[in-house]
C-alpha cells in the first residue's frame, strides 16, 4: 500500500500537526451536508434501505469528528478559538475536499445515481491509481489546504492518505518529543458515556497508541482496512461499498467470524433490494439565501435551518472544549433538523417551476 511518507514528510512541528488536525475536522464535517441533503431528500417512506445506508455513514462521520477532536485536544489544541465556528470552516458548496484533490467537487444535491457515485469517490480507497500521483500539484487559485511549512499546491489523493501523513507525522513527533507530545488536558476528551451511542466506539486519546487508533478507525471506515477487502478493522462494511450496495440494489455478505467467507469488492452476493431514484424532492442544488425571495416562506424556512444547523455546530465545539457531557443532546440535535430539512423540501421555490427548497448549511453571522 502506497503511503504519503513515500514520497513526502510534510508534518515536522506540533504546530502543523495541529494544523492538519483542524484541517482533518474540516474533512470530516465537509462530508456531512452532502449526505444529509440526500438523506432528507428522500420522500417519506420511500427507498428506506438506502436512507438507513446514508444515515449510517453519516452518524460514522459525527465518530470521526469527534475521534479528530480528541486526538487535536490530546496534543494540547484549543478550541478557545472558535474551530468549528470559524468562517472558513463550513465549504461553500460545490467544494473540493480539504484534502486538495481537485479530480472531483462534492456538492449538495438530491439523492441520485450521480450523488452516490460522488459519495463513493469521497470515501475511495488509499490505493493510488497508476495515473494518479500520489501528492499531486494544483493551481493556486484552487487550493484549500495551506498547512504551515510547506508547499500548498500539493495535495492528497484520498482521505486515508492524508491521514496516513497525519500518523507518520505523529510518530515522528513522538520519537522527538516522547510523552510531552500529549500534554492535554485529559478532561477534555470525549469518553464513550459521553458519546452518542451510534457509528462505532469513541477511543479517548491520552498517548501514541490511542491516538493512531482513533486515526485508524476514521481509515478504515471509510475505505476498508486492505484494498482487497470490503470492511474494516471491526468488521463492518466500509463506507465505500455501503455506497455500492445503492448502485448495485444489492447488500454485501460479511462473516465476521470466518472473514475469509466474506463477499469481495465489486461482487455482492447478499440480498437484493429495489432503489427508486425517482422518489426524491427535485431541489435546488447547492442552495443559497439569493436563492429564496424576500418575504417568502421558504426564505423564513431556509434562514430557520441555518440558524438552527449553526447552533449545532456552536454546541458540539462547546462539548469539544471541555463540556464532553453537551455531546450527546449534541448529537441529537443534527436528527432533529430531518423535519426542518423535509418542510424546505416539499416546498418549491417562487417564480422556479419545478425546483424545491433546500438547506442552508451556513453560520449565522454574529
Amino acid at each position: 500500500m502506497t503511503t504519503v511518507s513515500d514520497s513526502l514528510k510534510l508534518i515536522t512541528t506540533v504546530d502543523q500537526l495541529k494544523y492538519y488536525l483542524i484541517q482533518a475536522m474540516k474533512i470530516e464535517h465537509a462530508t456531512i451536508p452532502p449526505y444529509m441533503t440526500a438523506l432528507y431528500s428522500i420522500k417519506p417512506g420511500t427507498n428506506l434501505e438506502a436512507f438507513h445506508i446514508i444515515r449510517a455513514v453519516a452518524v460514522e462521520e459525527m465518530l470521526h469528528l469527534t475521534l479528530v477532536a480528541n486526538v487535536y485536544n490530546a496534543v494540547g489544541g484549543s478550541f478557545e478559538s472558535p474551530v468549528l465556528r470559524a468562517p472558513d470552516f463550513i465549504p461553500k458548496y460545490p467544494s473540493y475536499l480539504p484534502t486538495g484533490s481537485t479530480d472531483f467537487k462534492v456538492g449538495l444535491s438530491k439523492f441520485s445515481k450521480e450523488t452516490i457515485e460522488t459519495f463513493r469517490q469521497i470515501e475511495r480507497s488509499q490505493h493510488v491509481p497508476e495515473s494518479m500521483p500520489l501528492v499531486a500539484s494544483r493551481s493556486l487559485e484552487e487550493r484549500f489546504l495551506e498547512v504551515i511549512g510547506f508547499d500548498p499546491t500539493k495535495t492528497f489523493y484520498s482521505i486515508g492518505l492524508f491521514y496516513a501523513e497525519i500518523i507518520r507525522g505523529l510518530n515522528a513527533l513522538y520519537k522527538e518529543k516522547g510523552t510531552d507530545l500529549f500534554c492535554g488536558d485529559p478532561k477534555r476528551q470525549i469518553t464513550p458515556e459521553y458519546y452518542y451511542n451510534g457509528g462505532g466506539d469513541i477511543i479517548p486519546v491520552t498517548d501514541l497508541r490511542s491516538a493512531i487508533r482513533a486515526l485508524k478507525v476514521i481509515q478504515d471506515q471509510g475505505e476498508g482496512s486492505r484494498s482487497e477487502t470490503i470492511y474494516d478493522a471491526e468488521r463492518e462494511l466500509a463506507h465505500d461499498y455501503r455506497f455500492q450496495q445503492i448502485l448495485l440494489g444489492k447488500y454485501y455478505l460479511i462473516d465476521k467470524d470466518d472473514p475469509t467467507k466474506s463477499d469481495k469488492p465489486n461482487q455482492p452476493t447478499g440480498d437484493s433490494f429495489t432503489v427508486d431514484w425517482d422518489a426524491v424532492y427535485p431541489i435546488k442544488d447547492n442552495a443559497k439565501l439569493s436563492d429564496y425571495p424576500e418575504g417568502s416562506e421558504v426564505r423564513t424556512a431556509a434562514l430557520e435551518f441555518q440558524s438552527a444547523y449553526s447552533d449545532f455546530l456552536t454546541k458540539i465545539e462547546y462539548a469539544f472544549n471541555g463540556h464532553p457531557e453537551h455531546l450527546i443532546p449534541a448529537v441529537g440535535g443534527m436528527f432533529r433538523l430531518k423535519e426542518q430539512a423535509n418542510s424546505l423540501m416539499r416546498n418549491p421555490i417562487p417564480s422556479s417551476p419545478g425546483v424545491n427548497a433546500a438547506p442552508l448549511f451556513r453560520l449565522d453571522q454574529p
